[in-house]
């Protein structure tokens, strides 16, 4: 895909998110909330749906949660005190939060986004929260502002999908962990090819749908990249959430959220 693609593909990510970041709540992205928006109520409920335990979402600053996730990404991490940790697409915090509070004052939580209206709320919040171990940047995914070799585990919670360059993604990934650093991430997969007409809807893009790609597709991606022990599990009990994120076009039949790991060569 052209450079001129991606950066475009970027910016209708940018303005979607930003949408998201300036209404104060979910009002579109992944979930329900790219066809009518919710309130924190109903972004609570869609955390739940997915992975979070009502003590995860009441953890955390009012408006750090919105509802954005297709998983749980704290699940698979196995986040110890003293780690450091990278969230990717940090969005409004929610994330970074939750690791900080497990990592603990002795480890250090990076959080990035490229969308500057997110970013903003991220600050807010961290700073409403007294989240000293929390450090959010402004970047794409695709070219991390984070040094080599420092970080002991990557998370990230459906934002990889919305990347025009994941194989880059990757290959940034392995060059910020730490020798036998690891990824733990949420997101979606590409089950079966999705229709031509669906593939060239915007909304679908922004809203985590046609930037998916199959398990095949990502393992040779993480291969490639360097990573050994890649596990991608698909969830089959993400159908009827996914089914509502565009309800009556079946695009519960062409992805699933799934848990991906991976671990960078110890040397």
């Amino acid at each position: 895909m052209p450079n001129t693609q991606h950066d475009q593909l970027r910016q209708h990510v940018r303005d979607a998110y930003g949408t998201i970041a300036r209404a104060g709540a979910n009002a579109g992205g992944c979930g329900p909330s790219c066809c009518t928006p919710s309130d924190a109520a109903v972004a609570e409920l869609l955390s739940r749906g997915i992975g979070y335990s009502a003590q995860d979402t009441a953890a955390v600053p009012d408006g750090a949660n919105l509802g954005l996730g297709c998983g749980n990404p704290q699940i698979i991490a196995a986040l110890q005190p003293g780690e450091t940790v990278l969230d990717l697409g940090s969005g409004a915090g929610f994330d970074c939060f939750l690791a900080a509070r497990t990592v603990g004052l002795s480890g250090q939580v990076i959080g990035v986004d490229m969308t500057p209206d997110m970013l903003a709320r991220a600050r807010a919040n961290a700073v409403k929260g007294s989240y000293d171990n929390v450090d959010f940047r402004l970047g794409e995914i695709e070219h991390l502002p984070v040094a080599d070799a420092s970080i002991d585990v990557i998370i990230s919670n459906c934002v990889i999908n919305l990347s025009p360059d994941k194989a880059q993604v990757f290959r940034e990934c392995l060059r910020v962990l730490k020798p036998g650093g690891r990824l733990a991430v949420s997101d979606i997969v590409l089950t079966a090819d999705l229709p031509e007409a669906m593939k060239a809807e915007v909304a679908l893009y922004t809203s985590c749908v046609t930037g998916a790609v199959s398990i095949d597709v990502l393992t040779g991606m993480l291969t490639t990249a360097g990573f050994d022990a890649i596990r991608i599990s698909p969830k089959d009990t993400s159908t009827e959430y996914i089914r509502q994120w565009a309800p009556d076009r079946g695009i519960e039949h062409y992805i699933a959220s799934a848990n991906i790991e991976a671990i960078k060569p110890a040397r």
